[in-house]
């Protein structure tokens, strides 16, 4: 464990001018404020804020991130007080602190959308000053060192595997690289060790049978360039990290073998210039792999990293990458943001450099996403993914994950391009807008001001962002189909009765339905949750008891005899003899089915099932129904027309499944047409003959079990 003046002189080493005293009251107040509390190593709590304050120190941090990782639990675990704090130490510090405190106090829940709502609530801290992610990268990076004293196996993997989906990626991000692989490392050991461990004893086989060839390459190229006039001051071997190692093996598909990077080879030198004079000799010195060079002087990462990279067959004919950059490069690629150390002037809350254009972004998926959780998933996608470099035709630089496509390069570049994309030109040649983007593109996006987002879209996308426009598009575009339908439903419910519907009408009952407008409320019904009868017995109650005294329909036609009647000899029990019958075409009733009469003017008796939405029309019209039913006892054996709707894939296949299915369950499609379609699915009706409704009942099981068909119901009205 740090002395206490040990941590001084660490801050003092570096930052003559740091407040002595305050770090020294720090201390004291952090140590005494968690007395005698244990770790689940045994140590002493305060032990933990001490090893954060220290890894802190390590990266140069001012003294108010010191202090503030050495207070950042006293609230959470302690009974001091944020007042307290601010009274000691001043506004910054309790400022910091409490960023640092409500992640960690949500943090402690295990449920996901705790962690989502963590996530969101540690991106708006950082967002105002980014010493908040700091300090919470170091106290992340000392719990997971001390990981393995936690018994709970689940609760260590939960805490491993949310390191490796947020934590790391941050820290890269910013550029964190030594940080980020620790994180990594630790979290791969608990989520993999079998893995971990056979990449471990790989890299030991390399260090004990090649390790002298390391230091031999080394020397050679220190020699080439000093020879070519140029002053290398480092050249050095950096072995690729494991976890590093496997995701590549994964994500290419190849052996450890055939890794060409698990070890690089580092040149520094004294300018950009001399960093493309370094790479010119190494190029005419040893031949080049073919794809394997990459500029991220003209092109930095979106952390700030700058280095050139490239592979060539080195000394020894070895295969091997080198990496030529300056020492101001080197300290922004091993210490990331902490190098810069501009926020002890407040400059780095206001940063618009390139490498914090992410934050913003980020940002901006929080503003459309509908709730945390939807905001985690989308985030999960732009933060731990590789990056591909594509231009606009101006020549701007945008940064995507790999694997983006010209949708999410649209997005990149402004929302409303996105919105409006009709195509995409990839380095002049027009391609669909599913195509992958590689390192190097230029891309062109068409617009019109007609387009507007597809929900198709969101399964080619990759960057969150641009998934979550289109899934807050596709909702508003829902909701307001779901308005036009509910009001529609109302307006058709209220009308029936004799009464006309509006928005003040609704307003009085809205707590009844749990909305806070009658606009959610109209969406509620567009949507099913309450239908329009439910809404208008609630607003008019006196509807309940007409409705009562309309049930009592009885028929002035009573059935006389037992008769078959009809087209074809349909066999109808109570039609009176000698009257003209058909069955209805709105709800095409099939023998097995209630079914009721409406004798109609110059037509004679037509048959609607009982639950037909036409039988609404006849409703103050009671001498109008005869009491019918199927006579299924003396019933000939012949068809009838049932129809349904069915919902298909538009896949090769899907028409030939609904018809094989409909004849092997004994149908016969007598008609059929194509009533609505789109890019991925066609709505059909369809006419089949069938003997009974349970005949047509047993074609629509089996129809709904195949994975062609999304939807069947049968058709009314």
């Amino acid at each position: 464990m740090i002395r206490q003046f040990e941590l001084v002189e660490r801050v003092k080493s570096y930052d003559p001018g740091a407040d002595e005293d305050a770090l020294n009251r720090a201390y004291v107040f952090a140590m005494k404020a968690h007395g005698a509390q244990k770790r689940a190593s045994g140590d002493p709590y305060f032990s933990h804020p001490l090893e954060v304050a220290g890894i802190l120190t390590l990266y140069r941090l001012d003294a108010a991130s010191i202090i503030t990782a050495l207070l950042h639990d006293v609230i959470e675990d302690t009974p001091a007080t944020q007042e307290e704090i601010r009274g000691h130490f001043g506004d910054e510090v309790a400022r910091l602190v409490d960023g640092v405190t409500k992640l960690t106090r949500i943090e402690l829940q295990s449920d996901l959308s705790k962690q989502a709502e963590n996530f969101r609530k540690l991106l708006l801290a950082m967002s105002d000053d980014i010493r908040v992610l700091l300090i919470k990268l170091a106290d992340r990076l000392h719990n997971m060192r001390t990981l393995h004293f936690i018994k709970n196996p689940d609760k260590r993997r939960r805490i491993a595997a949310e390191t490796m989906e947020i934590y790391a990626p941050l820290a890269e991000r910013i550029g964190m690289q030594a940080l980020k692989d620790e994180l990594e490392d630790l979290a791969f050991a608990e989520l993999n060790p079998d893995a971990r461990n056979s990449i471990l004893n790989r890299l030991e086989f390399l260090r004990t049978h090649g390790g002298e060839v390391v230091p031999k390459i080394c020397a050679e190229l220190q020699k080439t360039l000093e020879e070519a006039g140029l002053s290398a001051t480092a050249v050095s071997g950096r072995e690729k990290a494991p976890f590093s190692i496997w995701r590549k093996m994964q994500r290419q598909n190849i052996g450890f073998e055939q890794l060409s990077d698990i070890i690089a080879f580092r040149t520094i030198v004294d300018s950009i210039a001399d960093c493309y004079r370094a790479l010119g000799v190494v190029h005419s010195r040893y031949p080049m792999v073919p794809g394997r060079f990459k500029d991220y002087i003209s092109t930095p990462k979106p952390n700030g990293y700058r280095s050139i990279h490239t592979g060539v067959i080195g000394p020894f004919k070895q295969r091997i990458e080198i990496q030529i950059r300056t020492r101001d490069m080197h300290e922004v690629a091993e210490n990331g943001v902490a190098a810069h150390w501009v926020y002890k002037q407040g400059e780095i809350t206001h940063h618009e450099g390139r490498q914090y254009r992410w934050l913003r972004e980020l940002l901006e998926i929080l503003e459309h996403a509908s709730n945390p959780e939807e905001f985690l998933e989308h985030t999960k996608l732009d933060l731990f993914q590789d990056q591909v470099f594509c231009f606009t035709p101006k020549g701007d630089l945008i940064a995507l994950p790999r694997g983006a496509t010209p949708v999410d390069f649209a997005y990149a570049v402004h929302s409303a391009v996105g919105d409006r994309c009709v195509g995409a030109k990839i380095n002049g040649r027009i391609m669909p807008l599913r195509s992958q983007l590689q390192n190097g593109d230029q891309v062109e996006i068409l617009t019109s001001k007609a387009q507007t987002p597809s929900p198709t879209w969101e399964r080619f996308v990759v960057t969150g962002r641009a998934r979550a426009k289109i899934r807050r598009f596709v909702r508003l575009k829902e909701r307001e189909q779901y308005v036009q339908l509910g009001r529609s439903i109302l307006q058709r419910a209220f009308r029936d009765h004799g009464y006309e519907y509006t928005d003040k009408a609704v307003e009085g009952v809205l707590k009844t339905f749990k909305s806070a407008s009658a606009e959610d409320l109209c969406v509620e019904v567009g949507k099913g949750t309450h239908t329009g009868r439910e809404v208008l017995v609630v607003v008019y109650p006196g509807v309940r008891d007409q409705d009562k005294e309309s049930d009592k329909v009885v028929p002035i036609v009573r059935a006389r005899a037992k008769q078959e009647t009809g087209k074809g000899g349909i066999p109808i029990k109570g039609l009176i003899p000698g009257m003209a019958m058909h069955l209805a075409g709105c709800c095409h009733p099939l023998p097995g089915d209630r079914i009721v009469g409406i004798v109609t003017t110059g037509r004679g008796v037509t048959i609607h099932t009982i639950d037909c939405d036409t039988l609404e029309n006849y409703v103050d019209t009671p001498e109008r129904w005869l009491d019918v039913s199927w006579d299924l006892d003396s019933a000939p054996e012949e068809v009838h027309t049932g129809r349904i709707i069915v919902t298909v894939a538009n896949e090769p296949g899907s028409l030939a499944a609904v018809s094989n299915l409909i004849a092997k369950n004994d149908g016969n499609i007598s008609n059929l047409k194509i009533t609505n379609r789109s890019t991925d699915f066609f709505d059909i009706l369809i006419d089949i003959d069938v003997k009974t409704v349970k005949h047509l009942t047993n074609i629509i099981a089996a129809l709904r079990a195949s994975p062609a068909i999304g939807q069947v119901e049968r058709a009314r009205n």
